[in-house]
Parts: structure tokens; sequence; C-alpha cells
């Protein structure tokens, strides 16, 4: 059976742990009060000469009757928790344990009762923030949700008066008491003539004829200050239209006005897309708001059984019943008595199903608890066959290779490393990396990392290490087949204008792949990779997300990888245009430009990243951060520029730019990415909180990212190695980058992880669609 201590670890909310009951320190302080409980019949028997009475038992059941039973036959409580409560917003219940003289002359017991009561304390004031914060989240999203039922009934009823603008009937969404008369329609006109002031007094003037003053002064000033925007403004209001959606209304408007200053007609800024988008942000935060309940409904119960567990290990130890009498107390707690999370889950599964599952409340479970992907064996079979697959496969290629030698420079006529090298080192250095991410996912998953939380990823659809795997075995078991063809075909004397394009062909399927829109292997993954590349190729464009600059980073550790595909598409289009001369790709001048683009790329693309998130969120630690990428673009196109013109200079140059890069990148690695080097920690060196127990592991990882940082230095060493040799050493220190990469990516989560839990950040908080007057 496993013990409750366990349990507990494996099932608390990992951001919230530091909330949670400390089982384990009142598990300590009971020890202690048994291992003194049992010394104290060794001193009674030193201090009597003739040891222990025969009726000592009996003496010891006679008291304990007389102890528990006095004044009438009445039981005597052992134990009393008084309760106190300290007024304001922030109102904090404090419970206190007080002792009767039955054990209080312990120190051990009185210990434990103060740190009992100090957890309860704890839990209760932690539950009562967080109970607090989630109804007030809940009251903004039922605001906003009636601003966007508003908001439809108006466009509703604006396009329904667009095509019958001569009937008087009742619109079909009112009731037959509301006809078109009790609508205000107020125009505005505004041409290039107008003047500033008197344009935005005159849009003021049209909200004011329906009824709307508390956001006058704001509309007027913001127009005011503009004093731009040159339209035709036509605005279909109800009068009797709350005033919190006319305030969303002139948000609309303000911002039709700023991003199409010049645009003309009637100006109908109320539209079905925008609708949509503010549906889908607010269905969003319902459903991050019912996760959080959830969540809180699980904090509660996981301590009320941590106390009761905990008690009837201390009633076993100090053999009393203390358990009942402090229990009740604890459930009369907030954290336990309140029923505010409970009414306000029903609550929003009754306001989903309503607004968004069409009244299906199958359908809403399906968003508000989406139920994640079982474990398959078959996943788990598939890996292992893939694996001895491409083991036998690739015992298979090398032996061939080396009878045939192809991997010869003295009979390598044909070119057959110039063609197999580049597209076998990138689909190898991909399936390395994807191996390495399943080894992260194994022990993000193991450590209890919230991966998903921080890249926001779904659980229903997110990867699993098996996945990972599954897909990094089965593209190596594909391309090392692939290769073995090839090499057959070729030592059989077929021509190399049509063998040659088996390479290519492998690449065109797998690029297919990746965007087929079927639903087979990981549809949902491969599009959610494909809108993350958008991303970062679009750099600084689009708002910068936590999954966006972590691929961003991984594919500065993925230079030789590009470079290998833009020689293997090269090479193909050389071979489709009949010149079939690889010294074409690797020696005109587009290539040497080729090399340096892609070489700056994507430390260009995390550049522009630190400088979007800057913009947005103001802090300079992101302009810092974007320096370290510059210097990298710098070192890295120094070494390019030496391999190629291998003079004094440009090896100085080398050694400067690389070792300040180095530098820089080393202080971010250990002090900003993994939050190392705090002097103050209690860990030497360290940071203060830490995943793994043994801390030596940390220490030897930074010692390794140190020496995997300094590869470079292999760039100026000059070895004398022949033309087979040196491509292999080119792909062994490609794959060193890469190994630092996933090792760097478990502590960069780790750290991340650790800021969440700091904050207690256990859901997030997505950004609301409309702006309230109240709220200013």
């Amino acid at each position: 059976m496993v013990k409750f201590s366990k349990q507990l670890e494996a099932q608390l909310i990992p951001e919230w742990k530091d909330a949670f009951v400390n089982y384990w320190q009142l598990k300590k302080t009971v020890k202690k009060i048994k291992l003194t409980r049992d010394r104290k019949p060794v001193e009674t028997q030193d201090e009597h000469k003739f040891g222990l009475s025969i009726f000592d038992p009996i003496r010891s059941v006679a008291n304990r009757i007389s102890n528990r039973f006095r004044n009438g036959g009445h039981k005597i409580d052992i134990l009393q928790v008084t309760y106190t409560s300290r007024g304001g917003r922030d109102e904090e219940d404090v419970y206190q344990t007080e002792l009767v003289q039955l054990f209080s002359e312990e120190d051990e017991v009185k210990e434990f009762f103060w740190r009992l009561d100090e957890e309860l304390n704890k839990v209760n004031q932690f539950y009562k923030t967080r109970e607090r914060e989630f109804v007030e989240r809940g009251e903004i999203l039922n605001k906003q949700l009636q601003i966007l039922v508003d908001l439809k009934q108006i466009l509703q009823d604006h396009r329904w008066r667009n095509h019958h603008p001569k009937s008087d009937s009742v619109t079909p969404s009112r009731s037959s008491s509301c006809r078109s008369s009790d609508y205000s329609e107020s125009m505005t006109e505004l041409d290039e003539t107008t003047p500033e002031a008197s344009m935005a007094d005159e849009v003021i003037a049209a909200f004011e004829r329906n009824g709307v003053s508390p956001i006058n002064v704001a509309m007027r000033t913001k127009m005011k200050k503009a004093g731009k925007p040159k339209m035709s403004v036509k605005i279909d209001i109800p009068a009797t239209t709350p005033t919190r959606t006319i305030t969303a209304i002139t948000s609309m408007l303000w911002e039709d006005l700023m991003n199409n200053p010049k645009k003309e007609g009637s100006g109908e800024f109320i539209n079905r897309k925008k609708i949509q988008v503010a549906e889908k942000m607010i269905r969003a935060a319902y459903v991050e708001l019912y996760k959080g309940l959830g969540l809180l409904k699980t904090y509660s119960s996981l301590n009320m059984l941590a106390f009761t567990k905990i008690m009837k290990k201390f009633d076993k130890v100090a053999n009393q019943q203390a358990s009942a009498n402090y229990l009740k107390a604890v459930k009369r707690s907030h954290f336990i008595s309140s029923d505010k999370v409970v009414r306000l889950s029903d609550e929003v599964e009754s306001i989903f199903t309503k607004h968004f599952a069409d009244n299906d409340r199958k359908k809403a479970m399906k968003f508000l608890r989406p139920q994640q992907k079982k474990n398959s064996h078959m996943i788990t079979f598939l890996v292992g066959l893939f694996t001895g697959c491409f083991v036998t496969l690739f015992s298979v290629y090398a032996i061939l290779a080396h009878l045939s030698g192809m991997f010869s420079s003295r009979t390598d006529s044909g070119g057959y490393m110039e063609i197999v090298y580049p597209v076998f080192s990138m689909f190898a250095l991909l399936s390395l990396h994807l191996f390495l991410y399943g080894c992260n996912l194994f022990l993000w998953k193991n450590t209890r990392i919230n991966y998903n939380f921080i890249f926001e990823l779904s659980p229903s659809t997110s990867l699993k290490y098996r996945d990972a795997f599954l897909i990094c075995t089965s593209i190596m078991t594909a391309v090392v087949g692939a290769m073995i063809v090839h090499l057959l075909l070729r030592s059989h004397g077929f021509s190399p204008n049509h063998i040659d394009a088996i390479p290519g062909i492998l690449l065109l399927i797998f690029l297919g792949l990746l965007i087929c829109p079927f639903n087979i292997f990981y549809r949902s993954t491969r599009y959610y990779f494909i809108r993350v590349i958008r991303n970062i190729v679009c750099s600084p464009l689009y708002k910068v997300l936590m999954v966006d600059f972590f691929m961003a980073d991984q594919l500065t550790s993925q230079i030789p990888l590009m470079r290998y595909m833009e020689s293997t598409i090269c090479y193909l289009l050389a071979n489709k245009f009949k010149i079939h001369r690889y010294e074409i790709c690797h020696s005109s001048k587009l290539h040497r430009e080729l090399a340096y683009v892609i070489s700056f790329l994507p430390y260009y693309w995390r550049a522009m990243q630190c400088a979007r998130r800057w913009f947005d969120e103001g802090d300079l630690n992101h302009l810092a951060n974007m320096g370290k990428y510059v210097s990298a673009m710098l070192a890295a196109g120094a070494r390019l520029t030496f391999g190629m013109q291998s003079t004094l200079f440009w090896q100085l140059m080398v050694v400067a730019t690389s070792s300040i890069a180095t530098v820089y990148q080393l202080y971010w690695d250990f002090v900003k990415d993994w939050g190392f080097l705090n002097l103050k920690s209690k860990n030497l060196w360290l940071r203060d909180e830490l995943i793994l127990k043994h801390k030596s592991i940390y220490y030897v990882s930074m010692v390794i990212n140190l020496v995997l940082r300094l590869a470079w230095v292999e760039t100026i060493m000059h070895f004398n190695l022949g033309s087979v040799e040196s491509r292999f050493l080119d792909f062994f220190l490609a794959s060193l980058e890469i190994i630092r990469r996933g090792h760097w990516n478990f502590y960069r989560l780790e750290n991340e992880h650790l800021n969440n839990v700091g904050k207690f950040r256990a859901v997030k908080t997505v950004p609301l669609p409309f702006h309230e007057a109240d709220s200013d």
C-alpha cells in the first residue's frame, strides 16, 4: 500500500505546493513525540531500583478512565481550539490550540499543535485569497458575457433593419412590445473640413442622444487628442442598452477610428469577425476559471485528508483521542465550510452550456473537462519495433558502405558522400533533437514540471515522451531504409541521374507529411509547429509567447541542419536542370552568401523577438538579451569568413568575437535562464529552490554546459583530416550542440516552473475583449 505522503506528493498541485499542509514536517514532529515517549520508561526504570510493577498497565488504564470522565461522567476535551477573526478586506482567520494539563508539559506536543495551527491558518488564508480572486474573475466574466450578448443582439438588429429599411414591424429578436420606434438611430457625418474638436463633440453627441454619459469625458478626450480620423459613422443602438455595452461599443469605435482613419461608408465596426474573436476569448476565460475552481476544490480535499491523516498518527503515538476535537475545528474552517467554489463551478457549467455549447452539456464538458490522451501500449510497441529496425538497418548500411568503399575518399569518384551526407545528417540531427525532447518530456513529467501550462499546450493533444520517441525512431528507420536502397542501386551501376533523386523524394515526402491536412501522424502537433515557425519567421510582427522564443532558441542550435537542407535542395535543383555537379552548390558565390544568411537567421529571429518583448513589456532585460544574439551573429560571421579566408586577422577576430559571445551566453544561461549563481542562495552558487534531490547534478550540468559552449575552438585548430573525416567531425560537433540544447532545456523549464510556483500561478489569465467604464 502506498503511503499517504507519496500519494499527497503525487496529487498536489505543483504551483501551489508551498500553500499545502507541510505534512512531512508534521510527521517529523510526531516522530519526535514518539522518541520522547519511548525514552520515558527507560528513565523511569533508572529512577526506580525495582523496575516496573506488574500493576502498571492496570494503573495506566485506570488513570486514562479517570482523566476522560470527570465532573459527573462528562467527557473532558483534552484540547480546545480557539478562533479569532481579523477584519478588513484581507480578513484572516486565526486558529490557536490550547492543551489541558494532561500532556501540556511536553514541549514536543506543544510544538506539534503550534505547527498544526500554523498550517491550518496558512491553508485557510490561501484558500480565501484564491476564492476571492476566482469570484471576482467570475463577476467580470459575467459582465463580459452580457456585453457579448448585447453586441450580438445589436448586430442582429442592425442587419435586420438594413434588410428592411422601410419596415416598422418588430425585429425578429425582440418581443412584440418593442417596435422599431423604440430604437434611437444616431448618425454622424465627418468630412475632411470638420475640425477635430467638432468631430469629437458630434460623435459624443451621438452617444449622448442614446443616454450614455459615464464615458463621455474619456471618449471626448481620446477623440480630441487624436484629431486625425475622417469617416462616416452610423451607430444603431437601443436606448435601453446597458452602459457597459455602450462602453464596449465606444472602445470598438475608437479602435476602428485608429486602425482605419480613412474608412468610408457605414462604419459597421461591430462586425461578425470581431464578435467571434471576443466570444473565443471569453470562452477560453471561462475554461480557465473552471479549471482554477477545480484545482481549488482539489486543494481543499487534499488538505482535509492531510489533517485527518496526521491527527490519526498523533493519536496513535500520544495514545490520546485528540483528532475528533481538532478535526471539528478544521471542518468549521473556511476552506472546508465555504460553498462559494462549488456554487460558482455549477454556475460556470450552466453559463457555458447555455452560451457556448448550444445547451448541450456533453459538448460543454469536452471544453471544461478535456480528457487527456491515454497512453497506448501500441505506441510503446511501435517505439521498440522501429528502434530495432533502425539499429538493424543502420548496421546493414554501415557494412554495405564499407564493403563498397562508398565512404572512402579514394574510391568516391561519383560524389556519393556529397549526396548522402547532407540528407542523412539533416534527418539524423532532427531525430536526435526529437529524441532529446522526448527525454525532456520524460524528466519534466517525473519531476512534475507543468510543461503543458508553461507552453500553453492542450493536455489532450500535446505530445507525450513516447510520442516523441515514436516520431524520431520512425523517421530514422525510413531514412536508413531509403539510404540502403540508394546505396544498392548505385553500387549495381544504375545511373546517378535517376537514383540520386531518392534523397530528394524522401525530403519531399516528409515535407508533405508535415502539411498533410488529414488527421494522421499527430496533425494537431504538426499544425501547431507550423504556426510557431510562422510566428518566429515573421518576428517581430506577432506577440511573443513562451513557446515561440523557446522554439527559436532550438533553431539557434540547428543551424547545421538548415545548411544541410540548403545543400540538399541545391543539389536536387542542379540535378533537375541536368547540371549534376555538386561543386556548384558548395563553391559558388550564391552558396557562400546563403551560408551567411542561414547562420544569421535564427539569431536574427530571436533578437527580433527580444525587441518585440521589450516593446510590449518595457523590460530592459529583453534588450540585454537581444545583445546576446547580436554578439552570436558577429561570432558566426567571423567564423564563416575565417573558413573562407584563413588569415591571422580573421583568426584573431574569431577568437575575440567568439570569446565575448561565449561569456555573454554563459552568463545568460546560468544567471537568467537557469537562475543559478545566486550569491545569497542557501545552496552554494545555485538557487534557493531545486527540484532534483542531488545538488551535485546541477554543478556537473554547469560544467557540461561550459565545455559544450566552447566547441567553437575546433574551428581555429585546423585538424589535418580528410574530406570524409572532416564531415564526420562537423556532424559530431553539430550533435554536441544539440545535446547541449537538450540539456539546457530541462533547467530552463525548471526555472520557469519554479517562478510560477513562487507566484502560485496554476492557471493562465486570458485577456478579455471589452473595456468597461467601471474599470478605469
